[in-house]
């Protein structure tokens, strides 16, 4: 049906006189104003059962979305992150990224959809012509931009469809909660596995460049020894992820230079066992200064002292290194009296 079948009557009234005026060039105005063509109204203008048609449109659009921003938040609860599944042509690829793609494409594009149809066929499109204008708005031109925006919402059909405003809400009111869901953890939760390490009672200290057990008399005044746990082996899958919790620093100092008291009781005649691994951003430290009993991170140069429990002296770090309980087990060799009582590393939120 087009506007040449419907009575004139029943057509919307003309906006302004701007349709097929033209204008002849004269001395003021040298260049004629062609005008513009005759409106021609689109069948929701004139038949509001087509105008229904096109709102239950954008709102079905905007309720995929939606459903689609649930799927989303579904799918990352609930599908697996090293699912694999195969896809022709492309090949085996993460079932996650493929649910948490295509679920998300889907919620933004049913969005830019329904508003593209929205304002096709539901808002005003009757063309207006405007002077050109000064750049500088004055009182006249602010007051009309404001009626304009206003007869814009008006014709936009937002107070009266309320079906489509309120689906459109909804459906933009939901979307943001993909990010939010995102932006739960990015990346498995770790539970405790920051908390804790494989040190536990009865660990012995194993040197990191022979893989030997170390005994008192292997750890001489002034000397730095790493350590790892008993039982940690280069071949093994996740050890990468364990020694940057287990590697220890090995010190000996003459017990009358210890200043703290706790830290001479969690040592054994002198030796002392901290955490290799600095509080700041998790670098390894391994400068050591004998006569001052400092070791410093050559990341960002925060400075420890072992001698007084590993406080920090110097630099960005927050808190001090975290010392190993240590003994010697009845066959000689040093060994760990339980894990670290404290979360090895930089600080995190979840530590409290």
């Amino acid at each position: 049906m087009s506007s040449q079948d419907i009575p004139e009557e029943n057509l919307p009234a003309e906006q302004g006189d701007a349709h097929g005026a033209v204008k002849v060039a004269d001395e003021e105005n040298p260049f004629a104003n062609p005008g513009l063509p005759p409106h021609e109204h689109r069948i929701q203008d004139i038949d509001e059962r087509a105008a229904k048609r096109s709102e239950r449109t954008v709102a079905l659009l905007f309720t995929v979305s939606m459903l689609s921003t649930i799927a989303f938040i579904a799918s990352y609860v609930a599908i697996p992150v090293d699912e694999a599944i195969y896809v022709w042509p492309i090949g085996h690829i993460s079932a996650l990224n493929l649910a948490l793609g295509c679920t998300l494409g889907l919620a933004l594009f049913c969005i830019g959809a329904g508003a593209v149809h929205w304002a096709r066929t539901l808002m005003s499109d009757v063309e207006v012509a405007d002077e050109r204008h000064p750049i500088e708005a004055s009182p006249e031109v602010r007051a009309k931009v404001h009626a304009d925006f206003k007869e814009g919402a008006a014709e936009s059909g937002i107070g009266r469809r309320k079906l489509v405003r309120n689906t459109m809400l909804g459906a933009m009111a939901m979307v943001p909660l993909s990010g939010v869901v995102l932006l739960r953890d990015l990346g498995p939760l770790p539970g405790t596995k920051l908390r804790h390490t494989t040190w536990a009672k009865g660990k012995k200290l194993v040197n990191m460049n022979t893989g030997e057990p170390l005994r008192p008399a292997d750890v001489a005044v002034g000397s730095l020894t790493f350590a790892m746990p008993d039982g940690l082996s280069e071949e093994d899958h996740d050890f990468q992820k364990n020694i940057a919790k287990d590697a220890l620093m090995i010190v000996r100092i003459q017990p009358d230079n210890i200043k703290s008291k706790k830290s001479l009781e969690w040592g054994h005649e002198g030796i002392l066992a901290y955490s290799k691994i600095c509080t700041h951003v998790g670098c390894p430290i391994s400068l050591y200064e004998q006569q001052t009993h400092h070791v410093l991170c050559p990341c960002h140069q925060s400075t420890f002292d072992l001698a007084d429990a590993g406080q920090v002296i110097f630099g960005p770090a927050g808190h001090a290194l975290p010392q190993l309980r240590i003994t010697v087990g009845e066959d000689g060799y040093l060994e760990a009296l339980s894990d670290f009582e404290e979360p090895v590393g930089p600080a995190f939120w979840e530590r409290g």
